[in-house]
C-alpha cells in the first residue's frame, strides 16, 4: 500500500468521522445527496422487486403454502446479512462497499473479483430489466416496438443518473412507493374479503385455505427447499443501501435505522401479503407463469387488477434498471481509485458524479438488449442466470468481510463498529451456510443449474485479469494492510500490514 493511499484513507476516515451531519462531499469526493426518506425506499425498494410479483407464482405452485416458510427463513439470512454489512459500513462509510472491504479485510484479489462481479451483476440486470420493461408496455400497446421502449427507458433513466444522486434518489423514492402501495392495497383489500366475505371471492376466502388443500407442505420439505434459490434472487439487491454509504447525507444515522428496517419490511411485504393471498385464493389455483397477484386480483373480481399490477412491475423493472445504473458507477470508480480498473473511470462530474463509468456500463446495456432481441437463445439465457450467483457473492463477501473485521477489532487492532451486529459471529456463520445450502440446491435442481454454469468462465477471467494487470501495476495488488492502523504508525498495524499479525 502506498503512502499517498495510506493518507487518503486517513484523511477519508477522519471526516467520515468527524462529519456527523454528513454534509458537504464524503471521503471519495461525492456529494451528500441522498436524505433520510431517499434512503429509506431504497432499502424497502431493495427488497421489493419482480420476484415478488411475478417470480412467486412459480414459488407457489412448487411449495404451496410453505412457501411462506421459506421467505421467512430466507428474510432472517438477509437480515443477519444486513446487520453484518451495518456493522462495516459504521466502521468505515464508503460508497465501494462491500468491494472495498474485501479489499482491506480478505485482499486485493477478493476486492477485485467482488467489484467486477457486482459490476457485472447489475450490467446484467439492467439488461433483463430494461427488456422486461419493454415487454410489460405491450400490455398497453403492442404497436410500439420493443427496441424504442427499451432505447427511451434507457435514455430517460441515464439521464436522471447525470443530473445529481439526489434525482435518483428521488425517482427511486417514488418506485419503491408505487410498490409498497401496491402490497398495502393487496393485503387490506384481502383482509377485507377475508373478514367481511364481500367480493365474489368472499364464500372461500379464509386462513384455513393454508392448510386444508393437502396441507401446509403439500410437496413436503422437498418442495419447500427447492424454491429457496427463488426466494433469495427475489431479495437481490437489498445490500444496495450500502453502496449509498458515500452519498448518505448522515450515513451513521441513516443507514443504520434503514437496515433495522429489514425485519417488518419483509414480515409485511413478503410473509403478510403471501398469508394473504394465498387465503384468498387456494394455492391449487395459481399457475407457474401467472403473477399471484394478478391471480387474486382476478378471483376478488377486480378487472384492472391485472392492469394495477402490470404498471407497478413496469416500475419495479424500471427501479432496478436505474440501480444498476447508480451502482455500477460506482463499482466502476472505486475499482479505478484503488488501481483495479482504468484509470477513466476515476473521473468525477462536477455535481459529484462518476458519468464515465455509468455511461459505459450504460452502452453495455443497449448493446445486450439488442443483443437479446436478435438471439434470444440459451446462450443468453446463461448469461443472464449468472444474476443469481454473482448477487450471492456479494453476500458471501460481506459475511466473510465481517467475520474478520470482528476478528481484528476484539484484539484491539481496530476500532468496534457502533452498530455491531447481534449474535454476530455465529449468525453470520449460520447465513454463510444457508447461502452455501442454496448453491448446492441450484446444483440439484435442473431449471436453477444454469445459474452455476457461466460461474467458471466468469472465474477464469477475472483470474486471467488479475494477473494481466497485476504485472502491469504490481503496487495496486499489494496485500493491503489496515489503513488506519497503518495511518497510526502502531506496531500492530505493521504487524498486519506484512501478514505476521496473523
Amino acid at each position: 500500500m502506498t503512502s499517498e493511499q495510506v493518507a487518503d484513507h486517513a484523511a477519508g476516515a477522519a471526516a467520515a468521522e468527524q462529519d456527523g451531519s454528513g454534509q458537504g462531499a464524503s471521503e471519495e469526493g461525492y456529494q451528500r445527496g441522498l436524505g433520510n426518506r431517499q434512503i429509506q425506499m431504497i432499502a424497502i425498494g431493495g427488497a421489493i422487486g419482480t420476484g415478488l410479483f411475478l417470480g412467486a407464482g412459480k414459488a407457489i405452485t412448487k411449495a404451496g403454502p410453505s412457501l411462506i416458510l421459506a421467505y421467512a427463513a430466507a428474510g432472517l439470512v438477509i437480515f443477519f446479512i444486513m446487520r453484518a454489512l451495518g456493522e462495516l459500513l459504521m466502521y468505515r462509510p464508503v460508497s465501494g462497499s462491500f468491494s472495498e472491504y474485501a479489499r482491506e479485510f480478505l485482499g486485493p484479489f477478493w476486492g477485485f473479483v467482488t467489484g467486477w462481479t457486482y459490476w457485472l451483476f447489475w450490467v446484467v440486470t439492467g439488461i433483463t430489466e430494461v427488456t422486461a420493461a419493454a415487454t410489460y408496455v405491450h400490455y398497453w400497446n403492442k404497436d410500439i416496438p420493443q427496441w424504442v421502449s427499451a432505447l427511451v427507458f434507457t435514455v430517460i433513466l441515464f439521464g436522471v443518473n447525470l443530473i445529481s444522486v439526489k434525482l435518483f434518489g428521488e425517482l427511486e423514492f417514488w418506485f419503491s412507493m408505487v410498490k409498497v402501495t401496491a402490497i398495502i392495497g393487496m393485503i387490506l383489500i384481502g383482509l377485507g374479503v377475508i373478514t367481511l366475505g364481500f367480493s365474489k371471492a368472499g364464500d372461500t376466502a379464509s386462513f384455513t385455505n393454508l392448510w386444508s388443500h393437502g396441507g401446509f407442505f403439500p410437496h413436503g420439505i422437498h418442495g419447500t427447499l427447492m424454491t429457496l434459490q427463488i426466494v433469495m434472487f427475489a431479495f437481490l439487491a437489498v445490500e444496495l443501501v450500502g453502496v449509498t454509504a458515500g452519498e448518505a447525507s448522515d450515513p451513521k444515522k441513516v443507514l443504520p435505522k434503514a437496515i433495522n428496517t429489514v425485519p417488518w419490511r419483509i414480515a409485511v411485504f413478503y410473509i403478510g401479503a403471501l398469508i394473504i393471498i394465498l387465503s384468498v385464493v387456494p394455492w391449487t389455483v395459481f399457475l407457474p407463469d401467472t403473477s399471484p397477484f394478478v391471480a387474486a386480483f382476478a378471483k376478488i373480481g377486480l378487472p384492472a387488477g391485472a392492469g394495477i399490477i402490470n404498471f407497478v412491475v413496469l416500475t419495479a423493472a424500471l427501479s432496478s434498471a436505474n440501480s444498476g445504473m447508480y451502482s455500477t458507477g460506482r463499482m466502476l470508480r472505486d475499482l479505478s481509485r484503488n488501481g483495479q480498473g482504468p484509470k477513466i473511470f476515476n473521473y468525477l462530474s462536477g455535481n459529484g458524479l462518476p458519468t464515465r463509468g455509468t455511461a459505459v456500463s450504460v452502452a453495455l446495456m443497449l448493446v445486450g438488449v439488442w443483443i437479446n432481441y436478435q438471439w434470444p437463445g440459451e446462450a443468453f439465457n446463461y448469461v443472464v442466470s449468472f444474476a443469481t450467483i454473482s448477487g450471492m457473492w456479494a453476500w458471501i463477501m460481506i459475511l466473510l468481510s465481517q467475520l474478520r473485521y470482528r476478528r481484528l477489532a476484539g484484539r484491539g487492532l481496530l476500532p468496534q463498529s457502533s452498530f455491531r451486529a447481534p449474535g454476530a459471529p455465529w449468525t453470520s456463520i449460520f447465513a454463510l451456510a444457508f447461502i452455501a445450502m442454496v448453491i448446492v440446491l441450484m446444483g440439484v435442481d435442473k431449471e436453477a443449474r444454469v445459474s452455476l454454469y457461466a460461474a467458471p468462465v466468469w472465474a477464469a477471467i477475472l483470474v486471467i485479469g488479475y494477473f494481466a494487470l497485476k504485472a502491469r501495476n504490481p503496487e495496486a495488488f499489494e496485500r493491503k494492510g489496515h489503513p488506519v492502523l497503518v495511518a497510526q504508525g502502531t506496531a500492530a498495524g505493521e504487524a498486519e500490514r506484512t501478514g505476521q499479525g496473523d
